[in-house]
């Protein structure tokens, strides 16, 4: 006659104490969380790759949630350094390039620190230059920012960093956009924001100049916030190999990642030109 073997769910049921049932039920549930974790797992992963390894666990639980895909910040960043997936951000800290000590005095009034907020969109710019390391010799690079939505509106790069450089760049930004007007331009006390061809190129078009305090880098931080965003996602990473080269990079970077996709926190987790239409619905909606 055959001895009569226990079957092991039977075996583990009375370990365990609980029921056959019970012990279905708890497998059940164990293999449904084991699947959810591979899930979101496999969707932290796309939400960083496609972030371009920028987004710490913050900005991948927003984006997760407006997916409809639910996850707690702390549960995400286990998640994040079990995969090895680690944000490029980090503290180090940018140079200004541009040199204000011939430009010290009442000339030079701050008056975006004094405006009171918010401000509308397009009505606050704020500019500043860093550089770029390429193989055939350094890039300068001159950026111009709405305060508002963070948008880079205009942007130019040349060899050399003179007053040609930011006017380029600003011409940039009237050539695409409507300023509003009295508009107020930012920067710091550079020679080549003080230069009288730039100085007579914002009044021609009533654009009103502010001015960072002499040593208080802090005045313009919308500005370099860019640069060091912008260098600790791509230049810290990236070898160009000649000027063309960095030129195409940071033209994508700009235009088809930063202003259109990349997410920021004050923008409640929305990019730049999210931010913008959303602040337009609002204006509609009000009117309606």
């Amino acid at each position: 006659m055959l001895e009569h073997k226990e079957h092991p769910v039977m075996k583990w049921a009375e370990k365990l104490q609980v029921n056959r049932s019970g012990y279905y039920a708890w497998l059940k549930r164990y293999a449904f969380r084991e699947k959810r974790e591979v899930y979101l797992k496999e969707r932290i992963r796309e939400e960083f790759t496609k972030s371009r390894g920028t987004y710490g666990s913050n900005r991948i639980v927003k984006e997760l949630k407006k997916a409809g895909d639910s996850i707690g910040r702390k549960k995400c960043a286990s998640y994040m350094a079990e995969m090895e997936l680690e944000s490029c951000h980090n503290r180090h800290k940018s140079k200004s390039l541009t040199n204000s000590k011939n430009a010290r005095g009442d000339w030079y009034p701050n008056i975006l620190g004094k405006e009171v907020f918010p401000i509308v969109p397009r009505m606050g710019l704020v500019s500043d230059i860093t550089y770029i390391r390429t193989g055939e010799g350094f890039l300068y690079h001159c950026v111009i920012k709405d305060v508002v939505s963070g948008e880079v509106l205009g942007d130019y790069m040349a060899d050399r960093m003179t007053k040609e450089l930011v006017m380029r760049a600003m011409l940039a930004v009237l050539a695409r956009h409507k300023l509003e007007e009295s508009c107020i331009f930012h920067s710091d006390r550079g020679s080549q924001y003080t230069s009288k061809a730039f100085m007579s190129l914002l009044k021609q078009y009533g654009i009103r100049q502010s001015f960072s305090r002499v040593g208080m880098p802090g005045d313009n931080a919308w500005a370099e916030s860019f640069f060091a965003t912008m260098k600790k996602e791509l230049i810290h990473w990236t070898h160009f190999e000649t000027k063309a080269q960095a030129r195409e990079k940071v033209f994508e970077y700009i235009y088809c990642f930063y202003n259109v996709t990349r997410i920021q926190k004050r923008l409640g987790y929305l990019s730049p030109k999210q931010y913008l239409r959303s602040l337009h619905t609002e204006r509609l909606d009000a009117v309606a």
